[in-house]
Order: C-alpha cells, then structure tokens, then sequence
C-alpha cells in the first residue's frame, strides 16, 4: 500500500460527545498509532501499565473541572475509537505524563529528564499584514517531535454550535495542537523549560489550553484565557488574529507562576526554544537550553531569511527559511535524529495559516518532500 502523502481532514460536529464519537470513528488506526507510540514512551520510561492508567485516571478530575465538555468529548473518541477512555487521556496529556510524572508521584526535585518538553524543538513565526506580499497576516510553523506521528496527525475542522467553527492541525485522539477559528484567530506553540516545570502543582493540561484558545473570540480573549489558566509546565505561545487586511500578533512565554510577552519587530515575530523576554531571562533558569542551543541560530537564522523577503514578504519566502536545514539534523528543518528515549525526532509537519481567508496548507514530511495540502475552514 502506498503510504498517504497528506494529513487526512476529519469533519467533527453536534454536541462535544458526537463530535468525539465522529472523530474517534473517522481515524481509528491513527488513535492506536498514537496510543502505541506514548505507552511505548511511557514504558521506556520505567512506567508500567498500571502506574500509566493511575497517572490517566488523575487526569480526569483536572480535566472535568476545567471544562466538562472537554471530557465527553474525549469520551466519545474512545467510544469511537475502540480504546479506553485512558488512552485518550494520555493522548491528550502526554506532555503531563511524558514530562511530569516524577512530580506526579511526588518527586521533590524535576526528574532528569524534564527538560525536552511538549513540541520537540519547533520553530514558529508570524509576519504582519503590513510586510505581508497578500496584506493579510500570515502565521506558520514547523512542529519538531517524534517521527511517528506523521502517521498519527489529523486535521480536525470542529463545527463549534457554541462558538467559532475551528481548523487544527493535531495528533489522532488530541482535541487541539495548532490552527485558527472562524473569528480570525490563530495560535501556534513551541515549547520552553524552566526551573519551576511540574513543581507548582496542577494545572491545566497545555492540549486543553490550546482548545480553549481556539475557541476565543478575538485576541484579547486568547490572551486573557491563558492568564486565567494555571499551567503545570513553561510553553510559548504565539498567538495573532487576522481581520481581512489587518491583524495583530503577540508572543506569550508562559511559566508556571508568569507571563512575559514580546511583541512583533519590523512587523515580524519569529519564536524558536528559548526565552525571548529579557524579563524572563534575567528570573528564570532554562535547563532545557543546554540540550537544545540550536534554539538560538533557528531563531536568528529565520529572522533573517524572512527580512531577506524585503518589504513584502510572500509564502515562498516564509516556506524557504523554515525549510533551512543549516546544522543538519539540528536546523530549522529536522532531518530524522536519535533522540532521547530510544526515539527518533523530525520535523513532523510546516503549517502555513492565513485566517483572513480560512485555509491552512500543511506539509507531511517536510524533511522529504515540501508538497503542501489545502485544507479550508
């Protein structure tokens, strides 16, 4: 059989359990894909069955009291699906399982391995509409994690009753990764570490932020979600909203006690894996940055292939600096890699989002081949 070339799109709507339901029918063989891939995980960890179905199973209160909506859906997927409801758990907060179970069990220090967190080593960047070749705002994103899932990603279009219809790009089984909704606004997210990961108590789990995001709005309901939400571990997230020609965007590294902002520059806002705000580098310690340094010239490197772009900077542009592979396997671009854990890291999918106009192209195996697929809200 030929491998797909393309991300499949799955249609959700009705209440959050038909949703659920449809999601889970629609791509089953993609749900267990990802459900194999984070027991294995999980596994090679020390974790064994039972400990893994305990750490879902404290999961389910944080969730249900966050929104309980959010857990019928997830309910519906399992149904769907034909997996345990802890499966879609784990799916949805792997990121708190994979990262955060020493303290999960009360570990007083960060384990060891703490440091390589949510979204591999990703690489996101939004360009203003006054920079902007179309003059509408453009975000995109390379999302660096495990090889696998480029046989476990969906693109999700969620038709909302209760709020803006959404398109995001997300793992099989997860409610939300990356994407916009129908109001214009868009989130992308890398990831970032600090001393104070998983030591502050629970939080929100960083997949039902980002669903939750996704339903604002406009941006300043985006940005104020994440200020009422208590988080569990450091994340950034870039956050913009398009309105035909115009928009804004904004850059929000969040830590488990705070927020720092940085803003665009030039009409430009690139975000790799290290601390951008020179309030939040001075506070706070990075342990993640000594296994990552490369963090630092992705960052200048996409900076200035977008400057290059001139004073109207095109898809072309945008496409050519995160396809750099300069330091390879460690560039914007990750070619397959060792990494920890017996796994192998690669740049899994590039998204482009103009949501002034509704359509998000995604790149499967960008490392391969840069065929971009259309998909529409």
């Amino acid at each position: 059989m030929t491998a797909p070339q393309y991300f499949p799109l799955v249609d959700v709507s009705g209440t959050p359990r038909e949703r659920g339901l449809q999601h889970g029918r629609a791509v089953p063989e993609r749900v267990a894909g990802g459900v194999a891939l984070y027991r294995a995980q999980l596994g090679r960890r020390g974790l064994d069955e039972a400990t893994i179905r305990h750490l879902a199973q404290s999961m389910l209160p944080l969730i249900e009291a966050y929104d309980a909506s959010y857990l019928e859906e997830m309910r519906g997927i399992a149904e769907g699906a034909g997996v345990p409801l802890e499966d879609i758990v784990m799916i949805n907060c792997r990121t708190e399982m994979l990262f955060g179970y020493a303290d999960m069990k009360r570990s007083p220090e960060p384990a060891a391995d703490a440091a390589p967190s949510e979204d591999g080593d990703c690489t996101g960047l939004v360009v203003l509409p006054a920079r902007s070749a179309t003059g509408r705002l453009m975000h995109a994103h390379n999302w660096d994690w495990r090889q696998e899932c480029v046989d476990t990603g969906i693109v999700l279009r969620i038709r909302n009753a209760g709020g803006p219809d959404m398109l995001t790009f997300t793992e099989a089984g997860a409610l939300a990764r990356h994407g916009f909704n129908s109001n214009g606004v868009s989130l992308t997210g890398n990831s970032l570490t600090c001393h104070e990961d998983f030591q502050k108590g629970a939080g929100v789990p960083l997949v039902l932020l980002r669903r939750r995001v996704l339903e604002a709005a406009n941006l300043a309901q985006a940005m104020k979600t994440i200020w009422a939400s208590k988080r569990y571990c450091a994340n950034n997230m870039i956050l913009a909203q398009s309105t035909g020609n115009d928009g804004s965007g904004i850059s929000l590294e969040t830590s488990p006690g705070e927020i720092f902002w940085t803003l665009p520059e030039n009409d430009l806002l690139v975000h790799a894996n290290h601390w951008m705000s020179p309030a939040a580098v001075v506070k706070l310690r990075d342990p993640g940055l000594p296994q990552r340094p490369d963090s630092i010239y992705r960052q200048h490197r996409v900076e200035n292939a977008l400057r290059r772009g001139g004073d109207r900077i095109d898809w072309s542009h945008v496409k050519a600096a995160l396809a750099d592979e300069f330091g390879k396997p460690d560039g914007v671009l990750r070619t397959p890699k060792p990494a920890d854990f017996s796994s192998i890291s690669a740049t899994v999918a590039t998204t482009l989002m103009d949501a002034a106009n509704r359509v998000m192209w995604v790149a499967r195996k960008p490392y391969e081949a840069r065929n971009f697929q259309e998909y529409t809200l």
